[in-house]
């Protein structure tokens, strides 16, 4: 049996960015997997925290994830 062709999400983009209900994309900044030792406590505390994306980029992730608006 074959599946039939159609729309698929990029799985990597839906791991790494959320749509919002109002449609903003938002991610969880880089850097804060590995050596948080030697980062201090402030960049720490906002590196945990999601920011809002650009429009443009918005624009590009919605493109690959067909199912989130």
């Amino acid at each position: 049996m074959r599946r039939t062709k159609g729309i698929k999400t990029k799985k990597s983009v839906a791991k790494r960015f959320k749509i919002t209900a109002s449609g903003k994309a938002v991610c969880f900044p880089a850097g804060r997997r590995h050596l948080a030792h030697s980062k201090n406590a402030k960049r720490r505390r906002r590196l945990g925290k999601s920011k809002v994306l650009d429009s443009t980029d918005t624009y590009r992730i919605t493109q690959n994830l067909p199912f989130s608006h």
